[in-house]
């Protein structure tokens, strides 16, 4: 069975732009819901769940970053801001409320078509009932846990086998520092300094696979006197 399209809420004032919206999204593989105001979208948000939220910033009454400020207390449903004002400014304040992205008007629909589609890939998967991820987030890198396959975007990252052993001891320890003695336990080595150090290259390369600066690591940490720790989105 396929996956249920992802369902979109369109929130703007305008409603021909609501119309064309919602029938260019719906061509395009989507379920669409619209809603006029904030009011209006607050009470869709009580009973229905969304992939995504695409939001006029202008409308009357309460306006859509205040909104989008408002919603982030209670939801992670990511937000698309839409704008007649294309200033720094405005686009930070956006931002800085909790939205993932903000598009200028007019645009080309088949840009924000791309700017949905992004924001929806980099989501990461659900989490199982048992509360234990599946797929971890870094960035624009994830890791699948039981298939151990590192990818960034739609790209493999190889991985080598002691690099793939590694990632499989960081996800069982996930957010608590490992020791280096205990990376080479884990890894079958022989125990002593060299292969401390021969691990400490190990995370160097592994870094160069996950972070985008591998000099100021944020998902592979050194954790001072205590080891190194993976700390995924």
């Amino acid at each position: 069975m396929s996956d249920p399209a992802p369902h979109i809420l369109i929130v703007d004032d305008d409603e021909r732009i609501r119309g064309l919206l919602r029938k260019f999204l719906s061509r395009n593989g989507f379920l669409v819901s619209v809603a006029r105001e904030a009011a209006h979208a607050r009470r869709l948000l009580e009973g229905l769940e969304f992939d995504m939220i695409v939001m006029d910033v202008m409308m009357p009454g309460e306006n859509g970053v205040d909104l989008t400020r408002a919603l982030r207390q209670h939801h992670d449903t990511p937000v698309l801001l839409l704008t007649a004002r294309g200033e720094t400014d405005d686009r930070i304040s956006g931002l800085e409320a909790g939205a993932d992205d903000y598009l200028a008007k007019p645009f080309e629909p088949k840009e924000l078509l791309l700017r949905i589609n992004a924001i929806l890939r980099r989501m990461p998967e659900p989490a199982p009932e048992n509360g234990a991820p599946k797929v971890l987030q870094m960035g624009k890198v994830r890791y699948d846990i039981d298939r151990g396959e590192l990818m960034r975007g739609d790209t493999p990252v190889r991985l080598t086998a002691t690099e793939a052993q590694l990632m499989r001891i960081f996800s069982e320890y996930l957010r608590e520092p490992v020791s280096r003695a205990k990376l080479v336990e884990e890894l079958g080595r022989d125990k002593g300094q060299a292969q401390e150090r021969a691990v400490d290259v190990q995370i160097t390369r592994l870094r160069r696979k996950i972070e985008s600066d591998p000099k100021q690591p944020r998902y592979l940490q050194t954790v001072r006197g205590e080891g190194y720790m993976l700390a995924p989105d």
